[in-house]
């Protein structure tokens, strides 16, 4: 038997949110940062930006991190080229480009000397967005590089040949979880560095050294190189350890941390699997939300001083 009063409270509770409720106020956050995303316009820098992604700690969110950004900063209007120095090619699998051994690649630009406008790829992501693949050729390539000479330049000197006849805005290059001669080489082409840090523990471990390893090679091979952005990924508010990691990193690098964090997100994880950044698999998820609000926090700070 129902209630008198049950008829209308049904009618209250289906008529619409309640504006104190956390769904409300989670669904009115994810409109405004939707519609400050959309009203802005980003400014594009005077000169390229070259980034190397790189932790020598796995499952950081680094490959995503270079796949999401690109995605964010050409969906903005930039041109964006990413240079996939990963063996596993991930960044190459999500942004829908072909890798398959045999294809044209970075290996063939640092082994073989071969110019990077031969390899180069437009992503169907976006206009503006364009890749050099990696191959599982580039498994052997460390070994390949040893006896060469200039060894550590070799992209490097690719890229500086190639970015004088061709504008692009920036260069992302994604590396291998390892400080080899891969990530040296992707070290010594950059400018700038974007370390990923995941919200969990150990997120610190291991980043005195690879620190030290980027002040050596600015010192030696590449003066001009900066760690310019830290960004938080991975990220689950519901857990006071990521507050503390969060807090941890701001107060080590106050001014290298961006205001933005990745929150930890199933479409993130989904998009790979769909040949997408989440930027395009789903824009209005928090997930993408973060991401294009990171890369317009790149583009405003500009470079480093």
């Amino acid at each position: 038997m129902k209630h008198p009063d049950q008829d209308a409270q049904v009618d209250q509770a289906t008529s619409g949110f309640d504006g104190s409720t956390p769904l409300a106020r989670e669904i009115q956050e994810l409109t405004q940062r939707r519609q400050a995303i959309a009203s802005q316009t980003l400014p594009l820098p005077s000169r390229t930006r070259i980034f190397t992604i790189s932790n020598q700690k796995g499952g950081v969110g680094k490959t995503t991190t270079v796949v999401n950004l690109s995605a964010a900063l050409a969906k903005s209007g930039a041109r964006v080229l990413v240079i996939d120095l990963d063996p596993q090619g991930n960044a190459s699998t999500a942004l829908s480009v072909e890798h398959r051994e045999g294809t044209p690649s970075v290996y063939d630009v640092i082994v073989n000397d071969k110019e990077l406008d031969e390899v180069i790829q437009k992503s169907p992501e976006f206009d503006g967005l364009f890749v050099v693949p990696a191959t599982i050729d580039l498994a052997g390539a460390e070994i390949e590089l040893v006896s060469m000479v200039a060894r550590e330049q070799r992209l490097s000197r690719s890229l500086a040949t190639f970015l004088e006849e061709y504008d692009f805005d920036y260069v992302l290059i994604d590396c291998p979880p390892s400080l080899g001669l891969l990530t040296i080489n992707a070290f010594v082409a950059a400018t700038e560095v974007l370390i990923p840090i995941q919200c969990e523990y150990y997120a610190l471990e291991g980043l005195s050294q690879l620190l030290k390893n980027i002040q050596l090679i600015e010192k030696h091979l590449n003066p001009k190189l900066r760690v310019s952005t830290i960004l938080l990924t991975m990220y689950d508010s519901r857990t006071n350890l990521a507050h503390q990691v969060a807090e941890d990193v701001r107060e080590h690098f106050p001014k290298e941390v961006l205001n933005t964090i990745i929150p930890r997100s199933v479409r993130i994880s989904e998009a790979p699997s769909y040949g997408q950044s989440v930027i395009s698999y789903d824009t209005n998820s928090p997930g993408s939300l973060s991401y294009l609000e990171a890369a317009a926090e790149i583009a405003r700070r500009g470079v480093p001083r």
